[in-house]
């Protein structure tokens, strides 16, 4: 699969911007496909939590009949968290601190997902 393409991504993702403190490829089941997460965040933990986040979001849309998901935004008063599609079996997610703009976090998310979609095929 790339393994270590997909970590290259992923740490590229975190030094695109020094508002984005982590990143995360996890399955739509919540296991973690790869990371570069911060010391003290427990993969488990994150992958569990994205797992649930996506699985509202996905019911959400459904119910409201949004159409399928594309992303889930949480927005917190020290930052947010992006989880956004990178394939069908994987979603991203990206962690980052408030000051970030939200539109460069949305650019370099698209890109990250879309070179992991490629790795993922």
């Amino acid at each position: 699969m790339g393994e270590d393409k997909i970590q290259t991504i992923l740490t590229d993702l975190n030094g695109s911007s020094a508002d984005i403190e982590a990143s995360a490829l996890i399955s739509t089941d919540g296991l973690v496909i790869s990371s570069a997460l911060t010391a003290g965040m427990d993969d488990d933990r994150i992958s569990a939590m994205v797992a649930a986040m996506l699985s509202l979001g996905d019911r959400t849309a459904a119910e409201l009949s949004l159409g399928s998901l594309e992303q889930v935004l949480i927005s917190g008063a020290q930052g947010y968290v992006l989880i956004i599609h990178a394939s069908n079996a994987a979603v991203l997610c990206i962690i980052a601190n408030k000051p970030i703009k939200l539109g460069l976090l949305f650019v370099v998310a698209s890109r990250a997902a879309r070179a992991a979609t490629a790795l993922l095929q």
